[in-house]
């Protein structure tokens, strides 16, 4: 074992900052164990998307030495922390059995208001979560900007189904949707709103394929929104998790820059849910 190696497991190096990032301080005078640190590291490299990584993936995502890996990933599968597949490791089984009391008696949308919050923080506009009632969709959570100019939104606003990119997510990967928005006629809220259902079929199509959709002007003059799904333990529909505010601030370059912080939150959401990607 290098010194570096031995700082680590004894708790007497420093954390990179990559990996200081959302923990929680210490109580004053307790000395961190650093090694949990690295521990943690390893398990936020895996996602929904890339649930089961090799050793030098791992490496890759972590930066930790090769040895380091090597040695924790080993300790990691002993204590069923990991589960060997093939040449590769995933998060172990026995974690579902760890986390089933975490959420037990906390209503979803507490689970997901701090995901929205720092959303928001991240990006700076209102970040909300939309589920589909009927024939519209509802704004059942949200974290608000702090702009003073900014799209009004409140928790329970009804919109509708076809206009913006959260009635978009809702309708890609929830077939009553479509056939809600579809059903209900396609009013038209702007020049920019869609009403022609072929050409609407064709953009929930490609909303699915990308993972996520980003709309402007459908619903108001100069508003621009981006949303993405969230999942359930069955891997059906939760919600639209958005980001919306002015075209000004949310521009096409701002869009293509928050469209990972999006997702990488609609997943945060989805893995504190219990939830799954759909197969």
């Amino acid at each position: 074992m290098s010194a570096s190696d031995q700082d680590w497991e004894d708790g007497g190096g420093q954390l990179p900052p990559a990996h200081r990032e959302g923990g929680r301080d210490l109580s004053p005078g307790v000395k961190p164990l650093l090694v949990l640190g690295k521990i943690r590291g390893i398990l936020d490299a895996f996602s929904l998307s890339r649930p089961a990584l090799s050793l030098s993936e791992i490496h890759a995502a972590t930066g930790y030495p090769a040895s380091t890996v090597q040695r924790l990933v080993a300790n990691l599968v002993a204590e069923e922390f990991l589960d060997r597949e093939g040449d590769r490791v995933r998060i172990g089984v026995k974690f579902a059995y760890w986390a089933a009391p975490a959420t037990r008696g906390l209503d979803a949308l507490e689970i997901i208001k701090p995901v929205l919050e720092e959303l928001r923080d991240e990006t700076g506009e209102t970040a909300a979560l939309f589920r589909l009632e009927g024939e519209v969709r509802v704004c059942v959570a949200m974290a608000e900007t702090r702009h003073a100019l900014r799209r009004e939104m409140h928790v329970g606003k009804i919109l509708p189904l076809h206009a913006g990119s959260a009635g978009r997510v809702l309708m890609a990967w929830d077939p009553r949707a479509e056939r809600a928005a579809l059903s209900s006629g396609l009013e038209r809220l702007t020049e920019h709103t869609i009403t022609d259902p072929a050409r609407l079929r064709g953009d929930v199509e490609q909303t699915r394929r990308d993972g996520y959709s980003v709309t402007s002007d459908e619903r108001d003059e100069g508003a621009t929104g981006l949303a993405a799904p969230v999942f359930d333990s069955m891997g059906d529909l939760v919600g639209a998790l958005s980001v919306s505010g002015p075209s000004l601030r949310v521009t096409p370059e701002k869009c293509r820059e928050w469209v990972d912080p999006l997702v990488a939150a609609s997943e945060q959401a989805t893995r504190l849910l219990g939830g799954r990607l759909p197969r």
